[in-house]
C-alpha cells in the first residue's frame, strides 16, 4: 500500500517544511483583524475570545504543575469548540471517549451489607450446581471441557453461542474459487451482491467460519440447501453450523446480500468529483487492504487464504467497470444496464481484489492509465514511466509480469497514496497525474509511487506474507525496489538523496521505546493497521540495503530471484527469504545475521574508541529515552563499514568488519588521522566516537569538507543530533560540528541540517523564544544569497533552492516580491504561495485557485499554503471544511493538521479541534491507520511542557482501554517527554551560542 510513500511526501525531508520559519505577523492585529476574503459566518461556529498575544504567555508555569483538574490548552485562553459530534461509530466504538460525571454517590451501610449477602448466596448456589450437574463423581473427575469451551465462545447477534473464539479464522476450510456478482446503484449509494464460494474442507468440521462486515445477508445455501448463519460483529465473522461433520472434499457456499457503499475510504466505497463544468460526478471504487474485502463480499479475508476470483459487474451504460483481470464480455441487460464479466484471476489474496465503476477515460500502450475526462492530458508521464519500470522489473526479477493487463487508475477521492491491487493499481490523483507545469520534484514523487506499486506486483502479489506480522516482506521490499529501479531507470531524479532521508526517518522512529520489531506479533485489527508505519516501510527497506551492500557479485538479485521463483503464488515468512539468500552466500550466514535485525526492536549504537592502530568497538541498543526501557541485552550482527583519511571517497576505500559481540577489537594496518564508520550510511545503525574521534572528524571537515562524501557529511549531522537528544553528547558538540556548515553547498547535508534545526525551531517558537529561533539560520546566509528564481533542471538543486528560499522568504531575509499572476518556477510555487497566504488578498486568490484548478500538484501546494495562514478565523474554517469534506476533500485532513500545527498561530487550535472531533475523525479514518498516526503526531509532536504532557495523557486515556494502548499514542507521549528534556538541558546552551 502506497500510504507511507504519500504521507511521507507531506513532509519530505529532502524538501524541508520551512513554514516553521514563517514571518511573525503583528501579534495584536491578528486576533482583531477580520478577513477581507468573504467567509460565511455560519460556517464558523467557533469564536476565539483571546488574542495570540495571550497565547505567548502559555509556558511551563502557566498552571500549577500539581493541579490535577487541568483545563485544555485552548480553554486556558477562553476557547471552546462547539461542533461536537454526536454521531455513533461502529467499527471504532471502543475508542469513543468516555465521559465521567466526576462524582459518585456512596451506598449506605445497609445497602452494602445486603449486597454482600446476595453475592455470597449466588456464589454458593453456583458452586452447588457446578458440582451436582457438572461432575460425574468418577475417578476421572469432573468433565470440564464443555463448560470451559462454552464460557470462551462469544454470543452471536441472535444470542446463540458463536462456534469460534479467535480473531484468526480456523484452517480447516479453505476457499478455492469465488464467483462474485455485484450491482452498485450510484444514485442511492447501495449495492446488491452474491458470492458463490467453492471451498475445500481439509479437516472434518461442523463449522465454516469466514468474514463479513456491514452486510444484510438475505439468503445462504450450502451445496444447494438453505442454511442459517450466525454473526459475531465485533470480529466481523459469520459462521455456518452443521449437524454432522463435513467430510474432506469440496463444497459450494452461496450467499446473497445487500449493503451500502461505504462512506469512508475502505471497502466498496462511493467517491465523487466536480468536473470543469461544475457538475458533480459519482463513482464507486475499492480499497481492501488490510481488512476491508469483507465489506464488499463475504470471504476468508486473510492473506494466506489465496484463491481465484471471477467477477461480474452490473452498471449503467454511461459508466465503465474495471477489475483485476481483462474484460471477457459485456451483456446488455436492457433498461440502461450492462453486465461486464472479467477473466478468472490468478491465485491471490482477498485484499488484492479490486473493482471500479466510473466514467473514466484511458490512454494505453502495453499499460493503461485511467483518469477523469478533464485530466486526460495529465496521464502521459505515468504511462511512459510505468512502461519503463515494468520492463526493468521483468528483467531484474527474471519473472515476467504474470497478468495479461496492467491498469493504473487515478481516483479523485482516495485516502492512501496508492494501492497495489493486482492488475488494477489505484492512486491518488496527486501521485499519478503530471501536468504541463509540474516540476521535476513532482515527477520524482509520481515516479516513486509508481515504482513502489509495480514492485508490489512481485513482492506482495506474486509472493505474499503469511500474516500481517511480516508486512515488511511486502512493504520493505517494495520501498527498497522503488529506489533501486529509479536509480537505474531515472538517474536524473536524484532518488539516492531521497533514500538517504528515508533511512534517517526510519532511525528516528526506531529510536523510541514505542517502536516495534520489523516482524512482530499482530493480533487485533488495530494492530494490523498500525503495522503500516515507518518500521515496515523505511526500516524494512534500510536493512535490505544494508544486506545488499554486504553481499557481492549480484548475490542479492540472484537470491531474490530464486525466492520469487520458489514461492510464487503462495505465502511466505521472513525465514523463507533469508534461506533463499543463504543459498547463494557461503561466507556468512544470512539468516543468522538478518534475524537480529527483524526480531529485535530498535537498532544499535556503535561506540568507537581509537588508541593508535587499535580500535575498540562496542554495541548497545540506542534509545532516545532509556527512562522506561526494559533491560535489553540485544546483540546485532553488524556489518560495520569504515573509511579513513588514507582513502575515504572512492567506493573501493570501504572496509568491512563484522561486529557480532558486545565488544570487539579492530586492528588497523597503519596509523590514521581519523576514522568514519558506516560509509554513506548504508548500515542501519548510528556511530558515536570518543572525544578525540569527534575532534578529528570535525577538524577534517573544517579543513576540507570534501574528504568525506556528501552522504557521510549528512550522516554525521544526523547522528550527532540524535546523540545529543539522547544525552550522549552535549549540544555544544553539535554546534561545534555545525560550524562547518557555512561552507556546505550539497543538498543532503544542508537539508539534513535544516531539518534538525527546524525541529528545534518549532519547539522554540511554541515556547515564545522568537528571537532565538529566528537567529538559528545565520549559518546559511551566504548559501541563500547564491540562490535565484531562474529555471532550474536539477532535482537536487531544486530541492536545495526550495528549502533555502522558503526559509529566506519566511524570515524576510531578502525582499522577495510575490505576484501570484506572474510566472514562477514550478518547484518554487509552494514557497511563493505560502508567503502570499499571509495576506487576506493572497489567501482569497489561493482559495479560488484551489477550487478551480485541475492540476493536482498545484492544488496540493495551494492547500498547504492556505493551511499555513496565521489568521485564526481562516484556520478554524479550513479545519472544519477539510473534515466535513464540503469544500476540501476529507482525504486532505491529515495534511491540513500537519501544516497548521507547524505555526504558532494554529497548533493549539488544531489540537483542540482533534480532541473535540475525535469521534468524527475516527469514523472517517480507521483507528491505528497511517492517517490517524499522522494526525496524532502532528497535533502533539511540538509540545514541550508538563501542562501539555498531562493534557495529552488525560485525553488519550479517556478514549478507553484500547485508545491509550495504540502504539502511536505511546510514541506521542514519549516524544513530548523528550522535548521537555531537551528544552530543560539545552535551552541555555543554545542561547549562549546564538
Amino acid at each position: 500500500k502506497g500510504t507511507s510513500i504519500y504521507w511521507n511526501s507531506l513532509n519530505p525531508r529532502n524538501m524541508i517544511e520551512n513554514s516553521m520559519f514563517e514571518e511573525e505577523p503583528d501579534v495584536v492585529d491578528l486576533a482583531k483583524e477580520s478577513p477581507s476574503y468573504p467567509i460565511d459566518t455560519d460556517d464558523v461556529v467557533y469564536e476565539p475570545r483571546s488574542s495570540r498575544l495571550l497565547v505567548r504567555g502559555l509556558g511551563e508555569n502557566a498552571l500549577d504543575e500539581d493541579e490535577e483538574d487541568y483545563e485544555s490548552s485552548a480553554r486556558l485562553l477562553g476557547m471552546s469548540f462547539m461542533n461536537r459530534s454526536s454521531n455513533q461509530r461502529s467499527a471504532a466504538s471502543s475508542y469513543i471517549r468516555q465521559h465521567y460525571s466526576g462524582s459518585c454517590s456512596m451506598p449506605s451501610t445497609k445497602t452494602m451489607v445486603v449486597g454482600v449477602v446476595v453475592l455470597v448466596l449466588v456464589a454458593s448456589m453456583l458452586m452447588v450446581l457446578y458440582f451436582l450437574l457438572g461432575c460425574n463423581f468418577t475417578t476421572a473427575g469432573c468433565q470440564k471441557t464443555n463448560s470451559t469451551m462454552d464460557s470462551i465462545y462469544p454470543n452471536s447477534t441472535n444470542g446463540e453461542l458463536f462456534p469460534w473464539a479467535d480473531l484468526r479464522l480456523p484452517c480447516s476450510v479453505h476457499p478455492v474459487h469465488y464467483n462474485i456478482t455485484l450491482h452498485p446503484d450510484l444514485t442511492i449509494m447501495t449495492f446488491q451482491g452474491s458470492v458463490s464460494i467453492l471451498v475445500q474442507v481439509l479437516n472434518e468440521t461442523k463449522n465454516i467460519v469466514l468474514h463479513s462486515s456491514d452486510m444484510n445477508i438475505i439468503k445462504a445455501t450450502f451445496d444447494g440447501k438453505d442454511v442459517n448463519f450466525l454473526e459475531y460483529k465485533p470480529w466481523q465473522q459469520i459462521a455456518f453450523k452443521f449437524q454432522e461433520d463435513l467430510k474432506k472434499g469440496q463444497y459450494v457456499l452461496n450467499i446473497t446480500y445487500t449493503a451500502n457503499l461505504s462512506s469512508s475510504y475502505d471497502g466498496f466505497y462511493n467517491s465523487s468529483y466536480v468536473d470543469t463544468n461544475g457538475i458533480k460526478r459519482v463513482l464507486a471504487a475499492t480499497q481492501f487492504e488490510p481488512l476491508a474485502a469483507r465489506k464488499a463480499f463475504p470471504c476468508f479475508d486473510e492473506p494466506a487464504f489465496k484463491s481465484t476470483f471471477t467477477i461480474k459487474m452490473t452498471r449503467e451504460s454511461k459508466y465503465i467497470s474495471l477489475s483485476n483481470m481483462p474484460k471477457v464480455i459485456t451483456t446488455d441487460l436492457k433498461n440502461g444496464l450492462e453486465e461486464d464479466e472479467f477473466e478468472k484471476s490468478v491465485n491471490m489474496s482477498t485484499y488484492l481484489v479490486a473493482f471500479i465503476v466510473a466514467d473514466f477515460i484511458s490512454v494505453s500502450k502495453n499499460v493503461s492509465v485511467y483518469a477523469v475526462p478533464d485530466k486526460k492530458e495529465q496521464v502521459q508521464y505515468a504511462l511512459d514511466t510505468a512502461c519503463k519500470l515494468l520492463e526493468f522489473y521483468n528483467s531484474f526479477f527474471k519473472n515476467e509480469y504474470p497478468l495479461s493487463k496492467l491498469d493504473l487508475v487515478a481516483i479523485p477521492d482516495f485516502l492512501a497514496g496508492a494501492m497495489e491491487n493486482w492488475g488494477l493499481i489505484t492512486f491518488r490523483e496527486t501521485t499519478l497525474l503530471v501536468g504541463s507545469n509540474s516540476s521535476a520534484i513532482d515527477k520524482q514523487l509520481v515516479t516513486s509511487v509508481i515504482a513502489h506499486e509495480l514492485a508490489h506486483q512481485w513482492f506482495g502479489n506474486l509472493v505474499t506474507m503469511q500474516w500481517w506480522n511480516d508486512l515488511w516482506l511486502n512493504e520493505g521490499f517494495a520501498t527498497y525496489m522503488q529506489y533501486i529501479s529509479i536509480e537505474s531507470v531515472f538517474p536524473g531524479l536524484d532518488i539516492d538523496t531521497e533514500f538517504l532521508n528515508v533511512r534517517f526517518k526510519a532511525l528516528a522512529k526506531d529510536a523510541l521505546n514505542s517502536s516495534h520489531p520489523v516482524s512482530t506479533v499482530v493480533s487485533t485489527p488495530e494492530q494490523v493497521e498500525e503495522m503500516f508505519d515507518s518500521v515496515s516501510y523505511e526500516k524494512g527497506a534500510s536493512i535490505l540495503l544494508m544486506l545488499n551492500a554486504t553481499l557481492t557479485d549480484g548475490e542479492f538479485q540472484k537470491g531474490v530471484t530464486q525466492y520469487l521463483q520458489k514461492y510464487k503464488l503462495s505465502n511466505t515468512e521472513s525465514e523463507n527469504l533469508w534461506n533463499s539468500l543463504s543459498q547463494v552466500r557461503t561466507i556468512f550466514n544470512v539468516s543468522e545475521m538478518m534475524n537480529t535485525w527483524t526480531v529485535h526492536k530498535g537498532f544499535p549504537l556503535v561506540t568507537v574508541k581509537r588508541s593508535g592502530t587499535q580500535v575498540t568497538l562496542t554495541q548497545e541498543h540506542f534509545l532516545l529515552n532509556a527512562e522506561n526501557s526494559t533491560d535489553d541485552s540485544s546483540l546485532w550482527h553488524i556489518p560495520l563499514t569504515y573509511v579513513s583519511d588514507k582513502c575515504s571517497v572512492l567506493s573501493s576505500c570501504k572496509q568491512v568488519f563484522h561486529l557480532k559481540e558486545k565488544t570487539a577489537t579492530l586492528k588497523l594496518p597503519d596509523q590514521v588521522k581519523w576514522l568514519k564508520f558506516n560509509v554513506r550510511s548504508d548500515g542501519f545503525y548510528i556511530v558515536h566516537y570518543d572525544e578525540e574521534g569527534w575532534k578529528d572528524l570535525i577538524g577534517a571537515l573544517k579543513e576540507d569538507m570534501n574528504v568525506l562524501s556528501c552522504k557521510d557529511r549528512a550522516a554525521l549531522i544526523n547522528n550527532i543530533f540524535a546523540l545529543s537528544r539522547s544525552g550522549k553528547v552535549s549540544f555544544r558538540q553539535v554546534l561545534n560540528l555545525m560550524d562547518y556548515i557555512r561552507n556546505e553547498n550539497e543538498t543532503a547535508p544542508v537539508t539534513e541540517a535544516l531539518f534538525q534545526l527546524g525541529q528545534i525551531y518549532r519547539l522554540l517558537d511554541k515556547r515564545s523564544e522568537l528571537d532565538l529561533a529566528s537567529r538559528m539560520t545565520d549559518h546559511f546566509g551566504s548559501l541563500m544569497e547564491n540562490q535565484s528564481w531562474d529555471l532550474e533542471t536539477s532535482v537536487s538543486k531544486m530541492t536545495l533552492r526550495s528549502a533555502l528560499l522558503e526559509m529566506a522568504c519566511s524570515l524576510n531575509i531578502r525582499n522577495f516580491c510575490v505576484v501570484i499572476d506572474s510566472w514562477i518556477p514550478s518547484d518554487l510555487m509552494r514557497t511563493v504561495f505560502k508567503v502570499a497566504a499571509q495576506t487576506d488578498e493572497g489567501w482569497g486568490k489561493l482559495l479560488d485557485m484551489y477550487k478551480h484548478s485541475i492540476n493536482d500538484p498545484e492544488k496540493h501546494k495551494t492547500l498547504e499554503a492556505l493551511a499555513s495562514t496565521q489568521d485564526v478565523w481562516k484556520i478554524i474554517w479550513i479545519l472544519q471544511k477539510s473534515l466535513d469534506g464540503s469544500e476540501i476533500q476529507t482525504q486532505e485532513f491529515p495534511l491540513v493538521i500537519n501544516t497548521i500545527c507547524k505555526s504558532f498561530a494554529g497548533y493549539l487550535y488544531a489540537w483542540d479541534f482533534v480532541k473535540e472531533n475525535w469521534d468524527k475523525i475516527t469514523q472517517k479514518f480507521s483507528v491505528g491507520s497511517f492517517a490517524i498516526q499522522s494526525i496524532i503526531m502532528s497535533a502533539t509532536s511540538q509540545f514541550s511542557t508538563k501542562t501539555h504532557l498531562v493534557e495529552a495523557q488525560n485525553f488519550f486515556s479517556s478514549l478507553g482501554t484500547k485508545g491509550s494502548q495504540m502504539r502511536i499514542v505511546q510514541e506521542a507521549i514519549e516524544t513530548i517527554k523528550l522535548n521537555m528534556r531537551w528544552m530543560e538541558n539545552n535551552l541555555n546552551t543554545l542561547q549562549s551560542w546564538l
